[in-house]
């Protein structure tokens, strides 16, 4: 066990809404979902490259939990139940839905990587016995989580109007609209835990963690160049790419709330604007050059 995990009114808080989720959010049935699309073609060239790219993110969580367990290798068991009970489960439908959407579009399965452990992880997990500095993981853990629940709640919120606005109710209802209603409650989570941890550390531990957190950080599901253009397609195709500050800010608030508090007025940090920037200007280069396309 950590040497610190929550303190006790953070933990009941942790612990009822682990599993109010669980209650309240199984695993969506895939008999409840409804693949009809009325203009197959037209949402597939409109938002086909969206799903694909969403479902690669929603199934490769079985490798981010191996990532859990090799940073942080003696979670509280309060964390390792949402992410291994709860999240995982959750998440993984989602992708199932979202790849078997995108096939019924005549579209490719999403390409998945579920095994690979990068080397800074494994040195990060090796020092991670020290609990002390499995702290600092675990707080890079929680922040992660939320720029990552965060900017899942408003892609599917977008994706859930765009569905709307072309007449697809039966995925806007069936899919997107039960996607969507599940990703708030990891946020919370993760929000809830970053506060309580946040509280509790020392000042060299929180002086670490700006310090990793901005040579870590990353969007979502972007772990290469072409990942990253991937992505920036993504915030083209959702209205995003024009106001990437704007959408920055929405992800990063209670970071900035925590770990930024001392620069007062401060948005989003420049290492999320900056990797949102790259991200486009990543996917305007490579429609230039159409040979560089998959």
């Amino acid at each position: 066990m950590s040497r610190r995990a929550y303190a006790p009114l953070a933990e009941l808080r942790l612990t009822e809404h682990v599993a109010k989720l669980a209650e309240d959010h199984p695993p969506i049935p895939l008999d409840s979902v409804d693949f009809g699309v009325r203009r197959p073609r037209e949402f597939e060239a409109r938002f086909g490259h969206v799903l694909d790219y969403m479902a690669r993110v929603e199934l490769e969580v079985d490798r981010n939990v191996l990532e859990l367990i090799t940073m942080i290798p003696n979670p509280p068991e309060l964390d390792r139940h949402f992410y291994a009970d709860v999240w995982q489960p959750q998440e993984i439908q989602h992708g199932l839905i979202l790849d078997r959407l995108q096939v019924e579009l005549g579209r490719r399965p999403a390409e998945t990587d579920l095994d690979s452990i990068g080397a800074k992880l494994r040195i990060l997990g090796a020092l991670s016995h020290i609990g002390a500095f499995q702290d600092v993981c675990r707080m890079l853990y929680y922040l992660t989580g939320m720029a990552t629940e965060r900017s899942a709640v408003l892609a599917y919120n977008l994706l859930h109007r765009g569905t709307l606005e072309m007449g697809e109710t039966a995925i806007a209802h069936t899919v997107i609209g039960q996607i969507k209603r599940q990703e708030p409650g990891h946020y919370a989570y993760y929000q809830l835990a970053a506060r309580a941890l946040w509280s509790q550390l020392a000042g060299w531990q929180r002086w670490l963690v700006r310090l990793m957190r901005g040579i870590s950080f990353a969007p979502v599901g972007a772990n290469n160049n072409s990942q990253k253009a991937d992505f920036g397609d993504v915030l083209a195709s959702l209205g995003i790419a024009y106001d990437t500050n704007d959408f920055a800010d929405q992800i990063c608030r209670v970071e900035v709330e925590l770990l930024w508090a001392r620069k007062r007025g401060l948005k989003a940090p420049d290492y999320v604007t900056r990797a949102l920037r790259e991200a486009v200007d990543l996917a305007r280069e490579r429609a230039h050059l159409p040979h560089l396309h998959r």
